[in-house]
């Protein structure tokens, strides 16, 4: 599987067959249902069962993404937003939050005595593609794209 890491390229999916956004509450129990929905939109939407390796994809990426936004990027009183995007070939998750100066630093490897910042290697690892954008003073989009089957060979 070919991966690109990090990248600012986030513009928003002209060819989405689906989207769905919703605003969750910058807490753990808040991150946990955006994860949920993530997984439950993404097995309805394309009829992939719970225990396929996109959807296990799907729901690490989303929880990494919005564990992060409750952990480094919300603001007191301010919630994070989920969007799903249904593509032809692949599902991205966004995961827009309240701290755009507070941009993912880069993947590098931990050593096996870290007790956090493996967050984005998983990402790395699950996601075809990722990155971030800051659209604004406000906000800043994290972006993971994860291919719907997987091919021969990867």
């Amino acid at each position: 599987m070919t991966h690109q890491h990090l990248t600012d390229e986030a513009k928003p999916p002209m060819t989405s067959a689906r989207q769905l956004t919703l605003r969750f509450s910058s807490t753990r129990r808040g991150a946990r249902l955006a994860r949920r929905l993530a997984v439950q939109q993404f097995t309805e939407w394309t009829g992939l069962s719970y225990d396929s390796d996109p959807t296990r994809a799907v729901a690490l990426v989303t929880a990494e993404l919005a564990s992060n936004a409750v952990r480094h990027g919300s603001l007191p009183g301010r919630d994070f937003r989920l969007t799903l995007h249904l593509l032809p070939d692949r599902f991205r998750v966004e995961v827009t939050d309240t701290r755009p100066e507070r941009l993912p630093p880069p993947v590098t490897p931990q050593s096996a005595d870290e007790t956090s910042g493996r967050g984005l290697l998983l990402v790395e690892a699950y996601a075809d593609r990722w990155g971030r954008i800051v659209r604004d003073a406000y906000t800043k989009t994290v972006w993971a794209e994860v291919r719907l089957r997987t091919t021969a060979g990867s």
